[in-house]
């Protein structure tokens, strides 16, 4: 018995028999520009005689991820799901996790072309620069938490360089100003602007760096003991330490511990990414930076829909960190609050 094409027929099997992408498909069957009045024909033809049925749009968003699995991609996913829902109830997500993996992404592309999503939503595996999609997809697409490394795509990201100033005017408001940075690698953009903001901010008030220069590391616990103690040893009189992220943060708290010092007393502890398992849960919690990542795939989304209805925007949009305060800056009742909220650039370029 043979199979039921209606019921089977991809966009993919579309492509084949008209001899194109996937892509020019897609746009050959939705009347987008850019496809030449024969290849739209053909592409037409080759549709009805697979008698591949062609919708109108299907309501739905694809949300392209590596690291499914990880710290920062399921928050943003919970906001985007929430921003589609208040759109439209009848708006729905389809997941697909590369894995890091290119030709996983490039499968996972065309999958969700051949399901006619509206468009996609491209989630980086750390806050850098990343690999862009194809340029002539038939259907918008954000970059959501990591960059474009495409100048011209809209990308949602974290204000780091923000986040870093907001750490540094709550340390100096407490009176510290002997402030010491530990941090990760060099190459993270993440990195290099969360040492700008930091910079930008001691040099309003005639400071320097304790020790003068960054310390970089790895984005872990064991950087952040093995930092401190050095740190300590070379600069006893240091009164802070803002710290790249929450783990490197809760090692130099174990290292500060360890010493016989007191957190906040003697010196005061900023983490950043508000991660729990390490912020709230360190001794003391950690006065910490939270990236907003649920607000961020809210925006993504709104963005996408945007472009959807014909109103694309360029360029990089950084959205503002909220300040956490905890007891390691901050000693007596736990506080949970927000500085400077609006804090942050207006769209243009871990």
């Amino acid at each position: 018995m043979g199979r039921r094409r209606s019921q089977a027929v991809t966009l993919a099997d579309v492509a084949r028999r008209a001899g194109c992408s996937v892509a020019t498909v897609s746009k050959a069957l939705n009347d987008r520009a850019q496809v030449a009045a024969a290849t739209r024909q053909r592409v037409r033809d080759a549709a009805t005689a697979l008698s591949f049925h062609v919708p109108g749009q299907t309501r739905a968003v694809g949300l392209l991820t590596d690291e499914l699995g990880g710290r920062f991609s399921i928050p943003i996913l919970l906001g985007a799901e929430k921003a589609l829902a208040g759109e439209d109830e009848r708006m729905s997500l389809l997941l697909c996790d590369a894995r890091g993996d290119a030709a996983r992404r490039h499968h996972y592309v065309g999958t969700l072309l051949a399901h006619r999503v509206d468009g996609i939503i491209v989630v980086g595996d750390r806050n850098d620069l990343g690999p862009a999609l194809p340029r002539d997809l038939p259907v918008p697409v954000v970059y959501a938490y990591g960059q474009s490394g495409r100048p011209d795509d809209l990308s949602v990201v974290a204000d780091d360089e923000g986040g870093a100033r907001l750490a540094a005017e709550h340390l100096l408001a407490i009176g510290r100003r002997r402030i010491a940075h530990i941090t990760g690698p060099r190459a993270f953009r993440a990195t290099r602007d969360r040492i700008a903001g930091l910079r930008a901010v001691l040099a309003g008030h005639g400071l320097a760096m304790a020790g003068g220069q960054p310390r970089h590391g790895a984005w872990s616990q064991q950087w952040g003991r093995h930092a401190a103690r050095r740190l300590l040893a070379d600069h006893p009189d240091v009164d802070a330490i803002f710290c790249g992220n929450d783990q490197i943060a809760a090692g130099a708290a174990q290292a500060l511990i360890a010493s016989g010092l007191r957190i906040p007393g003697d010196v005061a502890v900023v983490g950043y990414d508000n991660w729990t398992e390490f912020a709230a849960d360190c001794r003391p919690p950690l006065t910490t930076l939270d990236l907003d990542l649920e607000q961020l795939g809210a925006t993504a989304v709104r963005h996408l829909l945007a472009a959807v209805d014909g109103r694309p925007a360029r360029g990089v949009l950084r959205l503002p960190c909220r300040l956490i305060i905890r007891e390691s800056t901050v000693p007596g009742p736990r506080l949970s609050t927000s500085e400077g909220r609006q804090h942050g650039g207006d769209p243009s370029g871990q």
